[in-house]
């Protein structure tokens, strides 16, 4: 079953440069780790230092395997105290509906 993860990080001020690079980095190792199926940062709107990850994992043991990897201890040595805070982390579950490709990531 796949799993898909919101993630909300708050840059300090002055640190959303450094975390836009950090996660920049990270995103092709990402890209290549077994079960990534979507790593995809963004920026909200009208925000310097509002960051939202999207994430899809084809199963819930590829995203441990993720969460306890190399590149996510990279990630988190990194950043140190640029966050305002921990990731706000949300796992979702699909509710499929409509047309297969629009109605679910």
């Amino acid at each position: 079953m796949p799993v898909v993860i919101v993630a909300h990080l708050i840059a300090k001020p002055g640190q959303e440069g450094l975390v836009e690079k950090v996660f920049r980095e990270a995103v092709p190792e990402v890209h290549a780790e077994r079960g990534c199926s979507r790593y995809s940062l963004h920026k909200k709107k009208g925000s310097d230092g509002h960051f939202v990850m999207v994430e899809k994992w084809d199963s819930e043991q590829d995203l441990q395997a993720h969460r306890e990897g190399a590149v996510m201890a990279r990630v988190g040595k990194a950043l140190g105290s640029a966050l305002d805070g921990p990731p706000d982390v949300v796992v979702l579950e699909a509710l499929p509906a409509g047309e297969p490709g629009k109605g679910a990531l």
